[in-house]
């Protein structure tokens, strides 16, 4: 298992201190601050022996404090997008501030990504604990969550766990931005991105669902064969894919399955990604602007990166068909992803 040490990264004024693990393997070594469960950077070996940090970010904890787009965070209570940011549970309706257009995204306005999280060493990792309240963002019940980041080799494994003692929407991912290349590349269209599914969920002009399970046969959103991202975003309308694959189908018994690979010729470097989660959204960073300073001063622009997002079906709260997004009084809440680094 991976060496396991922490060092202090700052203080938010009126939340707490910031602690920063390190977790190194002889392949890859990790970082992962309190804040949000951030992945801060991960450095992987290329086919040539060379360094990189392969994950967008900051070099500083005032980066992270004013980050508007996520950068390696563990987004939640319910990530991803929920129409008008209305719902239904047991009868009630819920309202919840909306941030995304006439949309609720990644938790609402100050979801599990901006909260400092509680944190202790296991073997191999860390484990990092928050107690959100009754009403926590508008939505019901105390939750109890729980993500656990362990190394082993080239293996980063999450751990998702939840328990809440009233019936709510839960939908918990990591949104780190990755380029193979290394961070501050321009792009990742000389990325080649696979993944294994037969279908996906077409949505409408605010990025929700339109509850439509469409075949990926014929479509520019067929990956089951290696794509090259750039050639493939020509194809497609719109600014970019920011899309929900669907890896199984609702009522499908909990398994993990291999889902997503990325290839990036130049440097060698490959990222696998497995999940026990019905579904993947693949974002290629089509709203980032290079706007944003991040590390060494890097402006991250459009197409710099890309997302694959382990998650439910977005808005599954609203649509019956989806699969199931709640979770009850006694249940636990529990999905696991590997994102696996090597060179081909």
């Amino acid at each position: 298992m991976a060496q396991v040490t922490r060092e202090p990264f700052g203080e938010i004024p009126g939340q707490g201190r910031v602690e920063k693990w390190i977790l190194q393997s002889a392949h890859v070594a990790v970082e992962i601050i309190t804040l949000g469960c951030i992945i801060k950077s991960v450095k992987t070996k290329g086919k040539y022996g060379q360094v990189d940090d392969i994950v967008l970010g900051y070099d500083n904890l005032e980066g992270y404090v004013s980050d508007p787009r996520y950068f390696g965070a563990v987004v939640g209570r319910v990530a991803n997008r929920i129409a008008q940011g209305r719902f239904v549970v047991e009868g009630r309706e819920y309202q919840l501030a909306v941030n995304n257009g006439p949309n609720t995204l990644h938790g609402g306005l100050r979801g599990f990504n901006k909260v400092i999280w509680a944190s202790e060493g296991v073997e191999g990792g860390v484990r990092l604990t928050l107690s959100s309240p009754d009403g926590d963002q508008g939505y019901p019940g105390e939750v109890q969550a729980q993500v656990t980041y362990t190394l082993q080799g080239n293996t980063l494994t999450l751990l998702y766990q939840a328990q809440s003692n009233r019936t709510t929407p839960i939908n918990l991912t990591n949104h780190s931005y990755f380029n193979l290349a290394g961070q501050g590349t321009p792009d990742v269209y000389d990325h080649e991105v696979s993944i294994s599914t037969q279908s996906f969920l077409p949505v409408d002009d605010t990025s929700i669902p339109t509850g439509e399970v469409r075949p990926v046969d014929g479509t520019p959103f067929d990956l089951r064969r290696p794509a090259l991202i750039g050639s493939r975003l020509k194809e497609l309308p719109g600014p970019g894919f920011d899309h929900n694959f669907c890896l199984s189908a609702p009522g499908d018994p909990w398994g993990e399955k291999a889902c997503a690979r990325v290839f990036h010729p130049a440097s060698g470097r490959v990222l696998e990604v497995s999940t026990s989660q019905p579904g993947v959204q693949f974002y290629t960073a089509n709203f980032l602007d290079g706007s944003l300073a991040g590390k060494g001063g890097a402006c991250y622009g459009k197409h710099s990166s890309f997302c694959l997002e382990t998650q439910n079906w977005p808005d599954a709260v609203n649509k019956a068909s989806f699969p199931d997004a709640l979770l009850r009084p006694g249940e636990e809440y529990r999905h696991v992803t590997r994102f696996t680094f090597s060179t081909g």
